[in-house]
């Protein structure tokens, strides 16, 4: 059984005055609001501020309703209290006129748009109109129409599902002040992806800052982060969750960010939050600072190389240059020099206006030699005035840095011509300042006949090798470690511009079987996979394997509160399977396939969409702990092709949980290992509100109103269960009174008295409940609710749980049929009962019918739910199962082709007919200025 949110939340959202019964059979009651003190709206089991909007999300399998907008209004009330009320409303008929003869409608989006082509060069023209944006044109025959170019996204190549803004600062001493300034200056760079600021910050010539302060527009403190100890000249961090109201001042430029040290003479270096498009295309850096003490100078400089010749290209953001008595004057000449030690490369004359310091310039044609100092980081841009009283303010230009992690998935559904080996391949690099690129390559496992660095190739017979890995790499281990010192700078802007690739040649495919981009990961606050190896996540390591195109690699760890923190990566898969990716924690095995000696220990950790997905597991249970710590865990990625495991890597992850926690396990054998305070768990985002009792994400209980239902908690979404009971085929059988499903009359049923005496018996972790010896059950497993097609046997004192596979009775009819897609078994149709009045079926048995809004369903019956301001949703099927309402989404094929749309009225994404003509490169343009 499912509950949608969203079909709950309308009801409470000013619904409810027009469907007077519920929408569904089960509802989730009305929760208190999480975010006391603050004006907003509850919707959906979320929190949002006052003026947000949203795309409303019903769950699996209906998804997320893009052609539905949600917007939390501000009302009054009597008292003047500034309250939030939500409204919704169909955008369908607001959707723009497309401007060619031939829209199509892709997934994911509500409005039909022009076909990729003339339309978006004029997005991207308009994006970068005002500085230089240089592309390589294609010759006719650069990309066999063969090749796989999937996974390649070039510079330009702008996505409007991430939504992600970048911005910059520069941090240097506040001069307005009787204090004496801060020499200090630090570069800050923010990406803003939907409501979280990751920040990445480096700093020279002040101590380690203690805090980052970021102050809104009146100068209030919006939010602090406290730095942690270390001697690295890198600050990452992440601000989660910002109000709406401050990501509004963010893109105004109304917000400002300081830093503070706590050791020594304390220091404040402070700047202003501002968008620059150089950001997209820089590759290189710098961070210019003064010898002058307490001089409160400081600025940055971005560069970048032209795409196909060797000019470097640079914008220079200023602070504290210019004095107060040169205030008069409205222009003030300055210097430019690029030198190598005191050598005078280039120099460039220029003045800058006082309210203007930014400064844009281009260094053409670069020899050899400077483009080897480049890469070597020992290059030096030099701003001085050329005033009376000079200043001047200096830096060495290195590879661009961040918090973000320079890592490859190699898969075979990336490879030049793809396939489905069910290989991986998992690489991380880290780039040093004096051009040295180091690499770890792991999970390699087929006969590896070479491995190389590449280039995108250009024809289908000669691929741009740039350097050759198979000397590092030891065959029995799968792994290759080492360092390529001989980077150029134009390798180092083609990589820090995801314009790299690995390729594995084995001996089944000598051209490439696997292949992976080399791309930047954003931090996400995990801060594991800037310093761990990721676990290899393969179809080959499933139980049995799984011949897929995808792989994958994780990183995985569990902090000193024992909270399992994991970050995931996937490629190589379709766009059909990217929409619906799940990743669970297992222990040991999957259920229908566990070794007799093991215990179940499955856990979901998300359901993500696109490529990657990140989080915090917090209830994890001992036994679960002990699997992590031991090495015998397992992360699983799954998809609607592959349900039972796509792709899959053992995950050993040390900790000291379980002796930590020994005591408590002991005193409260198979209770929750981590009680949590009712309090705390009111402030828990993730907590469930139920029958007036607040309950943990991913906690299990029996509810009031039937005994004979399990519900969980997923992510403030209660999901009730009925439970199943398993057929009997012993000849006499009895009913526990405390029990829902009638056992073997053989078996002596202990009392729950004499089982707490003698506590033989077994735990299963699905359901975190104690079985009888003997007993059989269908395994819970949260979110999916019972499995019919497993069925589970507690083997006596032994305290072994024991799952297998359900095997279905032989059918003598010629057409068996499966009476719902949750059945494991077919069976032979039985004949077309007559449908039932309303009021017999009122008078029915309780569970044997289902009512879904307003009407009423016979068992077995199915049908096409309708769902409010959207109608009726042809492509999701309903069907009644005895008493329990399921919903499922359409199962559609899975499509190998790049161009991928949605027609209209059609359930199903269709592969779009490539067009014959080629695209056309935009023109150069003339200035690279802000």
């Amino acid at each position: 059984t499912f509950l949608p949110r969203l079909l709950c939340a309308l009801l409470h959202s000013g619904l409810a005055s027009r469907l007077k019964s519920p929408i569904l059979p089960i509802q989730s009651e009305r929760e208190p609001l999480t975010s006391k003190g603050m004006s907003g709206c509850s919707f959906g089991g979320r929190f949002y501020s006052l003026e947000d909007t949203w795309h409303p999300d019903l769950g699996e399998p209906f998804g997320v309703m893009h052609c539905v907008k949600c917007y939390c209004e501000t009302q009054r009330g009597r008292k003047g209290k500034v309250l939030g009320k939500v409204s919704c409303k169909n955008v369908k008929r607001d959707c723009p006129e497309p401007s060619c003869d031939a829209p199509v409608l892709l997934p994911g989006q509500c409005c039909k748009t022009c076909p990729k082509g003339d339309a978006d060069r004029k997005q991207v023209e308009a994006m970068f109109d005002g500085f230089e944006y240089f592309q390589e044109k294609e010759k006719e025959d650069d990309l066999h129409k063969t090749y796989n170019d999937r996974s390649y996204l070039s510079s330009e190549d702008i996505s409007p599902g991430e939504s992600r803004t970048d911005f910059v600062a520069v941090l240097t001493g506040v001069t307005d002040s009787w204090l004496p300034s801060s020499s200090g200056v630090a570069r800050a760079r923010f990406s803003l992806t939907r409501t979280s600021l990751t920040f990445s910050i480096t700093y020279q010539r002040i101590g380690r800052p203690s805090r980052v302060v970021f102050l809104d527009s009146d100068g209030n403190t919006a939010f602090e982060y406290k730095t942690p100890k270390g001697d690295s000249d890198m600050i990452c961090g992440v601000w989660k969750n910002l109000p709406q109201s401050h990501v509004r001042q963010l893109q105004a430029e109304q917000l400002r960010v300081t830093m503070t040290t706590a050791t020594g003479r304390r220091e404040v270096i402070e700047g202003k939050i501002i968008k620059h498009r150089a950001l997209f295309a820089e590759t290189f850096s710098s961070t210019l600072t003064s010898e002058e003490e307490h001089s409160g100078m400081g600025g940055i400089a971005m560069l970048t190389l032209s795409d196909t010749e060797n000019n470097l290209h640079f914008v220079l953001i200023l602070q504290g240059l210019i004095q107060h008595r040169e205030r008069d004057s409205p222009l003030v000449p300055i210097q430019v020099r690029l030198q190598y030690r005191q050598h005078v490369l280039r120099e460039i004359h220029a003045n800058v206006t006082v309210y203007d310091t930014d400064f844009a310039e281009v260094l053409t044609d670069l020899n050899s030699r400077e483009l080897f100092w480049l890469s070597r980081g020992q290059l030096v841009i030099t701003v001085e005035t050329e005033v009376q009283d000079p200043r001047h303010i200096s830096g060495f230009i290195t590879g661009r840095k961040s918090c973000d992690t320079i890592q490859s998935v190699m898969s075979s559904g990336d490879a030049l011509t793809p396939g489905t080996t069910g290989g991986v391949g998992s690489a991380f690099f880290h780039l040093h300042d004096n051009g040295t690129l180091d690499y770890q390559l792991v999970g390699v496992s087929s006969e590896v006949m070479g491995l190389t660095i590449e280039l995108k190739p250009r024809r289908r017979s000669k691929r741009s090798v740039l350097y050759d890995l198979t000397p590092e790499f030891d065959r029995p281990s799968g792994r290759a470690a080492g360092s390529w010192s001989r980077l150029e700078a134009r390798h180092i802007h083609m990589l820090l511009q995801n314009e790299l690739f690995i390729n594995v040649a084995t001996a089944h495919s000598q051209e490439g079987e696997l292949r992976g981009q080399i791309r930047g990961l954003l931090y996400s606050g995990l801060e594991a996979p800037r310093h761990e190896i990721p676990v290899p996540l393969a179809g080959q390591f499933v139980a049995p394997p799984v011949l897929t195109s995808a792989g994958g690699h994780a990183w995985v760890s569990v902090d000193e509160r024992c909270h399992l923190h994991y970050e995931i990566v996937v490629a190589g898969l379709s766009k059909a399977d990217d929409l619906t990716v799940n990743a669970h924690l297992h222990g040991l095995a999957e259920i229908g396939e566990l070794d007799e000696r093991s215990t179940n220990h499955k856990r979901l950790l998300t359901g993500f969409y696109g490529s990657q997905a990140q989080g915090v597991l917090k209830d994890i249970s001992v036994e679960l702990l002990r699997h992590l710590d031991r090495g015998t865990a397992f992360i699983q990625v799954s998809t609607k092709v592959n349900t039972r495991g796509e792709i899959r890597g053992r995950v050993h992850v040390p900790n000291n949980c379980e002796f930590r926690t020994k005591g408590e396990v002991e005193l409260a054998e198979f209770d929750d290992l981590f009680v949590r305070d009712p309090e705390e768990l009111k402030k828990d985002p993730h907590t469930c509100f139920f029958e007036t009792q607040h309950h943990a994400h991913g906690s299990l209980w029996t509810p009031n109103y039937n005994h004979c239902f399990t519900c969980s908690c997923q992510k403030r979404t209660v999901i009730c269960d009925p439970v199943i009971c398993p057929v009997l085929t012993c000849s006499r059988t009895i009913q526990p009174d405390d029990k829902c499903c009638p056992m073997c009359g053989e078996c002596e049923m202990k009392t729950p008295e004499r089982l707490d005496e003698h506590p033989e018996g077994c735990y299963f972790e699905g359901d975190q409940k104690m079985h009888a010896p003997g007993s059989t059950w269908h395994p819970f497993v949260p979110p999916f609710g019972y499995i019919k097609c497993a069925l589970c046997t507690c083997k006596g004192a032994t305290g072994e749980v024991h799952c297998e596979k359900v095997t279905c009775p032989a059918l003598t009819c010629s057409r068996p049929v499966r009476r719902s897609p949750s059945d494991c078994c077919k069976e032979c149709p039985e004949e077309d009962n007559p449908p039932l009045e309303h009021a017999d079926m009122m008078q029915a048995d309780g569970t044997s019918h289902c009512k879904f809004g307003k009407n009423f369903y016979q068992n077995s019956d199915n049908w096409h739910p309708r769902v409010p301001l959207m109608g009726e949703m042809k492509c999701i099927t309903c069907w009644c199962d005895h008493g329990v309402t399921k919903c499922q989404r359409k199962q559609c094929p899975v499509l190998t082709c790049s161009n991928i749309t949605r027609r209209e009225g059609m359930c199903c994404p269709e592969c779009q007919e490539e067009e014959e003509e080629p695209m056309k490169v935009p023109e150069k343009k003339n200035s690279w200025r802000h």
